[in-house]
């Protein structure tokens, strides 16, 4: 697999997770509303090698689990900073192959 794929299958993923922060900002803002029906990201994997999110209701209308949407927040923050870490450093290497070209 070439570098710039890495670096496509890494940003898809942040894409992904940045959905799913929103989906779940959503959720927490509308958690008093009555009649509100929580949505849910499910992350997939795409034909392409990449990550694509399906939101879909989450089954349940009327409570909002603040605990869950926080763990899930949580766990979008975790997978955002390791895949930023991912990017960055193929970047680097990216950024060091295109210095070994030039000399």
């Amino acid at each position: 697999m070439s570098i710039s794929g890495v670096l496509n299958i890494v940003s898809s993923g942040m894409r992904a997770q940045t959905t799913k922060v929103g989906v779940v900002a959503g959720n927490i803002a509308n958690s008093s509303t009555p009649g509100y029906a929580a949505l849910s990201a499910n992350l997939q994997s795409t034909a392409g090698g990449g990550v694509g999110v399906m939101i879909a209701p989450a089954g349940q209308s009327g409570e909002v689990d603040i605990t869950g949407q926080m763990t899930d927040l949580i766990q979008a923050e975790q997978s955002y900073k390791a895949s930023a870490v991912v990017f960055e450093t193929g970047a680097d290497m990216w950024d060091m192959l295109m210095s070994i070209k030039r000399d």
